[in-house]
């Protein structure tokens, strides 16, 4: 999470210039809403796996399974709010929302690709 949140206002910042580029004011400000969506869902999502990795193995499955589905949940709570208001672009707001979640999931691949698994430090002797 510490690696991928310093990107976050060149990105924000990049959705809103693209958004004003292709059409007005309200389409920059839901593409950047995209992307800030995108970065909070990361910022969740890393609290809460930090805070149930102090408690068990047990509770780390509960929160990553329970939490992907309220983040879901909260998301399209969001969208449907979201929606009924007048400044909102639904297209802008996807149209940035996506292509920042695929480049997300693209860089915790690459970290995730350069770290040590806790099975790569297990160590077992030969019997002889």
């Amino acid at each position: 999470m510490r690696r991928a949140l310093p990107f976050t206002p060149l990105a924000i910042g990049l959705a809103f210039a693209i958004g004003l580029a292709s059409g007005d004011l309200q389409t920059g400000w839901s593409a950047a809403l995209g992307v800030a969506i995108v970065v909070v869902n990361l910022v969740a999502y890393g609290l809460s796996i930090a805070w149930a990795a102090r408690i068990s193995p047990v509770a780390i499955y509960a929160v990553a399974l329970g939490g992907f589905g309220i983040r879901l949940i909260a998301f399209a709570a969001l969208m449907l709010a979201l929606t009924s208001t007048s400044w909102f672009s639904p297209v802008a707001f996807t149209a940035a929302f996506m292509p920042a979640t695929i480049a997300l999931l693209a860089f915790e691949m690459k970290v995730f690709s350069e770290r040590k698994l806790q099975s790569d430090l297990w160590y077992f002797r030969a019997r002889s």
